[in-house]
């Protein structure tokens, strides 16, 4: 295997274990402040055990993400020093920016929320944790600036054979940025949200410490219920931006070959990309139009007018698509049922709702996975879109210290997220011990009354 392919699978597989806690964190930050606010308010120690319980465990996220950040940043002048050449002055820039102005503010709050929690005032503490949800999305915002420079590069020139920036606020704002860190930052309130509820309705199916559960769960479903629904919306935002600047992205989500007005949204779809052609097609005519352009006559463009040296790999594309735009549609289904159950005052004990809670936990971060394989897959063969291509990019290094490295990694990463879980699970079993089984199950709007009286 040639070493530029293995650069590659180093950096998905760092990535991918670095995309594992940065959603959990900045959805969990955003519940920690609301518990945080309503201790502040009302005194209830209730929200103080809520806030110290999920704190406990964003932390631990907390601490992998930064540890697994940092590892795959060196990457770019290990295994992509020719892209840090090429884009360094520009790339450079909004990671700068992320460690000054949000990495900074995240993790001095952090610090004072776990360590000096007892020695401030209430009303310190949720300005702490609303600080901490700030820079973690502040950061998210950073990050996402860099990658979509590179989906849609703008405001630079080529100098000496390296790319200059001319205008830092454009770049910034480039025309993908704002599309995608909307798209990221819901989906992370989706997976806060649902990491949340999942390990509530554990303590409800085993009855334990039901206080913190049925509220937090009841906090997080109100997240939620606005966050799934939400990201439909904004997906079809984003979705629009592609069509416009990245045709060869969005012909291979859809699996479309021929430019075709009235473009069909294939609801199931087999594609052959040996023969240029789809083997089943099965969709709703003139919707893609619609979807991407706002008209069922508008022409969208195929692969077959793409040069196929210029086309991202067909399979896992629009495989990882298709993954993450049915998981977002589950979401949203299995939070409108939440929703009727709170309605119906039954939510906490129907058991059949609260296991799929538990076992959909994990779930977002599937489909934050998958999103973001799709991204980067769609982009290729380019490093930077239309302007330097991945094989371009990489070091000159042999293959067999790639390889090395590679294993290397995988097998340091997979003991973290062990660790990682293994540290979780303790958290969650010093909840169970804590407080006795209850007695009686108060109807959901008792509580979401409680939550927003």
């Amino acid at each position: 295997m040639d070493p530029v392919t293995l650069s590659r699978i180093q950096f998905g597989l760092t990535a991918g274990f670095h995309f594992l806690f940065p959603p959990v964190t900045i959805g969990l930050a955003l519940l920690i402040a609301v518990m945080e606010f309503l201790f502040w308010r009302r005194s209830d120690p209730i929200y103080d055990r809520m806030a110290r319980f999920w704190s406990r465990i964003f932390i631990i996220y907390f601490v992998a993400g930064v540890a697994t950040g940092i590892t795959m940043e060196f990457q770019f002048g290990t295994n992509w020093s020719e892209y840090a050449k090429f884009v360094g002055d520009i790339f450079g820039a909004p990671l700068a920016a992320e460690g000054i102005f949000a990495f900074f503010l995240e993790s001095t709050f952090v610090g004072l929320l776990a360590f000096g929690r007892d020695r401030i005032s209430r009303g310190m503490r949720f300005v702490s944790a609303l600080l901490v949800a700030l820079g973690s999305t502040l950061s998210a915002f950073w990050i996402i600036v860099a990658n979509s420079w590179q989906q849609t590069p703008v405001a630079y020139r080529i100098e000496g054979n390296r790319a200059v920036l001319t205008d830092f606020l454009a770049a910034v704002f480039n025309p993908s940025t704002l599309p995608r860190y909307l798209h990221t930052v819901d989906a992370s309130l989706i997976t806060g949200a649902f990491f949340a509820m999942g390990i509530s309705a554990y303590l409800l199916l085993r009855n334990r410490n039901t206080d913190l559960a049925k509220r937090s769960l009841v906090i997080a479903l109100v997240v939620a219920v606005v966050a799934a629904p939400l990201q439909i919306v904004l997906g079809d935002a984003h979705a629009r931006e592609v069509a416009q600047y990245q045709p060869a992205k969005l012909a291979t989500f859809e699996a479309l070959w021929d430019t075709t007005a009235h473009a069909p949204l294939d609801i199931v779809a087999i594609p052959v990309p040996s023969e240029n052609k789809n083997l089943v097609a099965i969709g709703i005519p003139g919707l893609l139009s619609f979807l991407t352009q706002g008209s069922t006559a508008a022409s969208v463009t195929g692969l077959n007018d793409i040069p196929p040296a210029e086309r991202p790999p067909m399979i896992p594309t629009y495989t990882s698509f298709r993954v993450m735009v049915l998981l977002g549609m589950y979401f949203a289904a299995l939070m409108l049922w939440g929703l009727y159950l709170w309605w119906r005052q039954t939510l906490f004990g129907h058991k059949l709702y609260l296991k799929l809670l538990m076992y959909s936990a994990p779930l977002p971060l599937l489909a934050d996975e998958t999103g973001w394989l799709a991204a980067e897959l769609g982009r290729q063969p380019w490093a930077v879109y239309g302007v330097l291509r991945t094989a371009e990019a990489a070091s000159p290094l042999p293959a067999a210290a790639v390889l090395l490295t590679t294993v290397g990694f995988t097998v340091l990463y997979t003991a973290l997220v062990a660790g990682v879980w293994y540290l979780t699970s303790w958290v969650i079993k010093s909840a169970l011990a804590e407080g006795s089984p209850a007695t009686a199950t108060p109807p959901a709007t008792a509580v979401l009354e409680t939550e927003v009286s």
